[in-house]
């Protein structure tokens, strides 16, 4: 699995975020281009800010914590957690300029050892993260044949 944290990773995402755009067709699911696009910042967010947290337990999905990172590609259509749902409109361009933002603030922690577990699944090593955020964005880049 490649790595947002690393050279490869975080260039592909760069390039095929440049290929999105607004008329990039929906394989799969219910969200618009820009839907996804704000879907996809969250964990970025997560990861960037570090805060220190206490993980809210929750065995069924710890059961799913290794499929975050590993080298299988997650199936189409999986459901989403309600709370990262996005149902309103959003605009397109402001969506996609924050997120190509947030993937280049996150492959600028390359170097940072200390990671805060995550809110949802605990403690992740710095590879975890890396491969967890690029399958993420890959899922969803795939999403829209990107």
């Amino acid at each position: 699995m490649k790595s947002l944290l690393e050279e490869d990773g975080y260039a592909e995402i760069k390039n095929r975020l440049d290929t999105l755009d607004q008329n990039s067709v929906r394989v799969w699911g219910k969200m618009n281009q820009a839907q996804m696009l704000t879907h996809c910042q969250f964990p970025l967010k997560v990861a960037i800010e570090n805060k220190p947290t206490k993980p809210k337990w929750n065995p069924i999905m710890r059961l799913f914590k290794g499929m975050l990172y590993n080298d299988k590609l997650w199936r189409k259509g999986l459901p989403t957690a309600p709370e990262l749902k996005i149902v309103d409109e959003r605009d397109f361009h402001k969506e996609k300029e924050t997120l190509e933002e947030l993937v280049d603030a996150f492959y600028k922690l390359k170097e940072r050892e200390e990671w805060n577990p995550h809110p949802m699944f605990g403690n992740f090593t710095k590879e975890q993260w890396g491969k967890m955020e690029y399958k993420h964005l890959d899922h969803h880049l795939r999403q829209f044949g990107v």
